[in-house]
């Protein structure tokens, strides 16, 4: 009995492992982290970078949110700090729990699509650049930008 390279190769006894695994890769797509010097509680950073992947598409209507234990092995945290921010994300409207099933996104917060808020992501990115270049550090341009939101600039300009 002869074997050519093809029957060597055959690995379709091996799709359906390579199908879940792929699937359960796609399904963490959000990672978080904390800043303690921020002065913003652990919480509400991850309520925050929650909001954040939700608006820029990273997390979409449907996806699971990272267990509290992946999220408390992840950034060492306590259980409590995560259920706390999930507790806000679902009051908040944006994501569901479901007993013994996990934490999933139900909703989007108000505001342009993802592809909209990538675009002006990079944008602004291209001008904080700009202003590092020319001597700013992230202090004087936090202010400015407060500056401009408070003083209605930004609605002139626009």
């Amino acid at each position: 009995m002869h074997f050519g390279v093809a029957d060597a190769l055959d690995f379709s006894c091996l799709r359906p492992i390579v199908l879940y695994m792929t699937s359960e890769v796609l399904r963490q797509t959000v990672s978080f982290h904390l800043n303690p010097n921020s002065g913003v509680p652990a919480y509400l950073q991850l309520v925050q970078q929650t909001k954040q992947a939700l608006r820029m598409g990273t997390l979409k209507v449907g996806d699971k949110l990272p267990t509290v234990k992946d999220v408390v092995a992840e950034v060492a945290i306590n259980p409590n700090t995560v259920m706390k921010a999930y507790w806000e994300l679902e009051h908040e409207g944006l994501v569901e729990g479901r007993q013994g099933v996990g934490t999933f996104v139900v909703q989007r917060p108000k505001g342009p699509p993802p592809d909209v808020q990538s675009r002006l992501a990079d944008s602004l990115g291209q001008w904080v650049a700009a202003a590092m270049a020319e001597g700013l550090d992230d202090e004087a341009i936090e202010s400015m930008l407060r500056g401009i939101l408070r003083s209605g600039q930004a609605e002139r300009t626009a």
